[in-house]
């Protein structure tokens, strides 16, 4: 105990040191790239707020005193201590005051409904532990005079039901495993065609208690997105649901482990387990020198920093805790979740009230790492295992399932065949682009004729104990010895090639359609998503599910399966293999617009429109801190009182993850009269991974659509300014499964309103993950601006509420009715393609190293959680 003594004394003097000689130093970055003057207030507002963070760094006494102040006092600490995390100063906006201005609130009738869905989902592998829905669900209603339509689905599984024949709970449920996909259609019909929310909600409770978990969950998010008497409702995430399909086995027994009265008495030993862990990392002759010398401070920070830096050095960015020197354990949080938008709700006294009684505990939680399977793809894993970037190609997938026909659902009026190309290629372009930031090439393609080189194991594990499946490097993926799937494969990739070059396609009823139209795109996406939209459903459908199937190994009869990530779409991307997959689907695009024809100079050109100059804020990167809500992972037994359930506790996985500071655009456009516009913004590599320039032609494919919106520009010379928290594809954090429980039950209780917006919608993009990681020196990048005439027949948005509704069907939840991806939708012809409506920025997105400061200074409170951990300048 005395070295510890001694080592906290160490501490004080180094501690009292920096807070002296503290100041603000100016960013880096912005030297290299600065700021035009037209932000200027901007960073005026960026450095108020950094001199703001440093005050709230020093006084540390304030943060420290939360807990022992009153109401009032702890709605500011909050504040105050948000400031003090506020990564790279970043300011953060609310979803509803900035793309949804008329802000709507539940009613009573809304909110008894939506807190009926937070409950049946809550531990939903579990045993249904409410009363109230336990009696709701005793039976189900298979009565055909209670939908509007009881098809052949429905049928068989009310026949499956009788029988025992349904997947059994416990057991894994995969969405393309043809047989569990047959079981979710029929599920999700009852769902959907119930007549009224009464029998709908009958179903779920039934369902909940008698199917599948997996299953069910599935059915009931499809439901809750294309139901209309549904629109507005809300669903946890589905990484709140089942936190196992995207953190590692490790985590997971952590978290099932969990005993409030185990850990609480194992913290009381933490200040011994501290002092015996650390102290060998000092020698009795540094202490004894920094004790005795006080004098020689700058010498002897100089000294300890060599002691630390240690610990920096060799880990990946994303291994924050050891940093810190924290383990992989459980550890309170009494202060508030970790999130970028977490400073909205902070300020709500409200809110405060609503989380005060929760006991949170986190945990850090690292991504992939594994020795016997490491390949230069295993340094992306921070992207492919991204939370966010895995959910949105989850919820894309529930949006337009291949299962739902686009006449019953309105699918078709959003184009959905194009759609999903401009998918693939958005998803493939963004994968390339973080491939581009380590210094790795085009994505590698994939044959059944040689091995493929990635490995890969997930280190996910079912709820029932069974790992998933994983892959070696240098596999043969031929040796899955499924002939039967892999020869309907290859016919239908061969059949497809003959289609395309003969230029039409005459469907079982002899229709004919002709490949030779932009128009075509249409089918060509049906064809490859495999959706019952085919024209021919005897020959093109189902060759998606079956490619899938074949590369988890599972036979077209199967039932019982082992856990694989392919057959999921929430788990499929954390697979490199995923990408060369899919870019086999992007290449059948670029081979269909081959035969059409390039856009003109004509077609492209804008007259009397010229863009004159392009101006961008600083792009830089960094890797922050996020809390996820793992709740459903506990074990513990729940708590009602008086039958209400009583939310107390909280789990929270806190992983480092990447972001980007937000950024400004200015466009200077000149126009000869007033007109509205549509201004596209994309983002693509300026040089492949040798150094070489792309040319545009080549490059076209690796370009992403960052924004598009509507602006009326006036006769003369316009400067529109656009901020990167507005762009139309792209979401912020969601709202935590817990946050949301507690402020729908403060509502029913009158304490509060319920806001619509409380909570992202579940269709955009991730908006942290627009720019790739790129590079400490600046990573070359282009921008494109293309500015084209507002043509579209109808209004956008019109028919739906953007405040809590995707618009999925609406045929009116895009800009204008061009391609997706427009102009880079056909194949670039260089000659014909510049027109003065165009416009090419070079930029460079800078990655803020957060190891960095490390080589400078020491980490002062080590063995704790810092929350001045970003609160620093570049």
């Amino acid at each position: 105990m005395k070295i510890a003594y001694i080592f906290l004394a160490i501490f004080a003097a180094v501690s009292a040191f920096d807070s002296k000689h503290q100041k603000v130093t100016l960013n880096a970055y912005q030297h290299r790239f600065p700021i035009p003057s037209v932000f200027q207030q901007q960073r005026t507002l960026g450095q108020q707020q950094t001199a703001y963070n440093q005050k709230t760094s020093i006084n540390q006494q304030a943060v420290h005193g939360y807990q022992n102040t009153a109401h009032n006092a702890q709605n500011a600490g909050y504040n105050q201590q948000y400031s003090a995390y506020n990564p790279l100063n970043k300011q953060n906006i609310v979803y509803g005051s900035q793309k949804n201005q008329n802000v709507k609130y539940a009613s009573k009738e809304f909110l008894a409904k939506q807190k009926f869905l937070f409950e049946i989902v809550y531990r939903v592998e579990d045993p249904l532990m409410f009363e109230e829905w336990i009696q709701l669900a005793q039976t189900a209603t298979f009565n055909p005079s209670e939908y509007i339509q009881y098809d052949y689905y429905m049928q068989k599984f009310q026949q499956a039901y009788k029988a025992g024949a349904l997947l059994p709970q416990g057991e894994f449920f995969g969405a393309l495993v043809k047989t569990h996909n047959k079981q979710l259609i029929g599920l999700f019909n009852f769902f959907y065609f119930a007549k009224n929310f009464e029998t709908f909600q009958n179903n779920v409770a039934w369902a909940r208690v008698h199917v599948n978990e997996h299953m069910f969950i599935y059915a009931l998010n499809l439901a809750v997105i294309h139901r209309q008497d549904l629109q507005g409702m809300i669903l946890p995430s589905i990484y709140e649901i089942f936190p196992q399909y995207f953190f590692n086995s490790k985590f997971v027994y952590q978290a099932e482990k969990f005993d409030y009265d185990v850990w609480s008495k194992l913290v009381m030993y933490e200040k011994q387990y501290k002092d015996v862990l650390y102290a060998p990392y000092f020698t009795q002759q540094q202490q004894q020198q920094q004790f005795n010398q006080q004098q020689q401070q700058q010498q002897q920070v100089n000294q300890v920093n060599k002691n630390f830096y240690f610990y920096t050095k060799d880990f990946k960015t994303w291994q924050w805790w050891k940093l810190m020197g924290l383990g992989e354990n459980w550890y309170s949080e009494d202060r508030f979740m970790l999130r970028d938008n977490i400073q909205q709700y902070n300020q709500d006294p409200k809110y405060v009230e609503a989380m005060q009684d929760v006991q949170m505990f986190w945990m850090p939680v690292d991504y992939t790492r594994d020795i016997d399977i490491f390949n230069q793809e295993s340094v992306l894993s921070y992207f492919t295992e991204d939370l966010d970037w895995n959910a949105y190609w989850y919820y894309y997938n529930l949006d337009y399932a291949f299962f739902l026909d686009g006449k019953t659902f309105g699918l078709n009026k959003d184009r959905r065949g194009e759609n999903y190309l401009y998918t693939v290629r958005q998803i493939l372009a963004r994968y390339y682009q973080e491939r581009l930031s380590h210094g790795l090439g085009d994505i590698p393609q994939v044959s059944v004729n040689d091995e493929y080189e990635a490995g890969y194991d997930p280190q996910l594990i079912y709820h029932n104990g069974v790992g998933f499946s994983y892959r070696k490097n240098y596999y043969d993926i031929e040796s899955y010895n499924n002939d039967g799937l892999l020869k309907k494969i290859n016919n239908f990739f061969t059949r497809l090639d003959d289609v395309i070059s003969t230029g039409y396609y005459k469907t079982q009823d002899g229709t004919f359609i002709d490949l030779r139209k932009p128009q075509a795109i249409e089918f060509i996406g049906n064809i490859m998503q495999g959706n019952v939209d085919v024209y021919d459903q005897y020959f093109f459908r189902q060759w998606n599910m079956f490619t899938h199937m074949y590369l988890a190994d599972v036979e077209p009869q199967d039932t019982e399966v082992f856990p694989n990530i392919f057959v999921n779409y929430e788990t499929m991307m954390r697979d490199p293999l995923f990408y060369s997959v899919y870019k086999r689907i992007a290449d059948v695009y670029f081979q269909f617009q081959y035969y059409i024809k390039p856009y003109t100079q004509q077609e492209l050109l804008f007259p009397g429109v010229t863009i004159k100059n392009v101006q961008v804020t600083d792009l830089v990167t960094y890797f922050d801190l996020v809390d996820f809500d793992v709740t459903n992972l506990l074990n513990d037994k729940m708590t009602f009182v008086d039958g209400q359930f009583v939310w107390d506790k909280t789990l929270l996985a806190r992983q480092a993850r990447l972001n980007h500071k937000p950024f400004a655009l200015e466009f200077t456009i000149e126009s000869d009269k007033p007109q509205p516009v549509v201004i596209r913004t994309f983002l693509g590599p300026k040089y492949d991974e040798f150094g070489r320039t792309i040319s545009i032609m080549d490059n076209q494919q690796n370009f992403i659509e960052l924004d598009q919106f509507i602006h009326t520009l006036t006769a003369g010379v316009n400067t529109v300014q656009r901020n990167s928290q507005d762009f139309y594809l792209t979401i912020d954090d969601r709202t935590t499964y817990t946050e949301l429980y507690k402020q729908v039950m403060l509502a029913l209780e009158d304490k509060q309103q319920f806001p619509m917006d409380i909570s992202q919608p579940h269709c955009g993009f991730p908006d942290r993950l627009m720019l790739p990681r790129g590079w400490a020196k600046g990573m070359p990048m282009q921008l494109f601006v293309f500015v084209s005439p507002f043509t579209a027949s109808y209004q956008p948005y019109s028919t739906y509420d953007t405040t809590y509704s995707c618009g999925i069907g609406s045929g009116v939840r895009y800009v204008d009715q061009k391609p997706f991806g427009y102009p880079f939708d056909r194949i670039v012809d260089e000659l014909e393609f510049f027109v003065p409506n165009m416009y090419l920025k070079d930029v460079k997105i800078y990655h803020a190293d957060v190891l960095r400061k490390y080589a400078d200074q020491p980490y002062l409170q080590f063995g704790q959680f810092d929350y001045n951990y970003y609160n620093y300048n570049y």
